[in-house]
């Protein structure tokens, strides 16, 4: 299990990965809203349109997603259950929460979620 000392150090990685997550989701927010006053004379320009609309749009979805992540972590920190593997209840290695500070499963079980998360699709 990380000490005390690790996991502020943990914490302030989260605190900061938040921040930026923040800022980058206003600004494809933004982006998106600008795209839509543009000024649209033809079918190229169209097309250019939706596609950084979308592509703004699933970089939004994706730095939401890891923003959760981070909250849920942030949470865990504070009741201290932070660290423990939400499927097998084993201490994650400091060494995976140093490489992925929100991680939910230890490397086996992450092995085992993909797998099944991949079958269902």
């Amino acid at each position: 299990m990380p000490n005390t000392k690790q996991i502020n150090e943990l914490r302030v990685i989260l605190l900061d990965r938040k921040e930026k997550l923040l800022k980058s989701i206003l600004g494809s927010r933004e982006n998106i809203d600008l795209l839509k006053d543009q000024d649209i004379k033809d079918d190229l320009d169209y097309a250019e349109v939706v596609s950084d609309s979308f592509t703004e749009g699933m970089i939004a979805n994706h730095h939401a997603k890891e923003l959760a992540e981070i909250e849920l972590s942030l949470k865990k920190i504070e009741d201290r259950s932070y660290g423990i593997c939400d499927m097998c209840g084993v201490v994650i290695p400091l060494g995976r929460l140093k490489a992925k500070p929100y991680a939910k499963y230890c490397t086996e079980c992450r092995t085992v979620f993909e797998a099944e998360e991949a079958k269902s699709k």
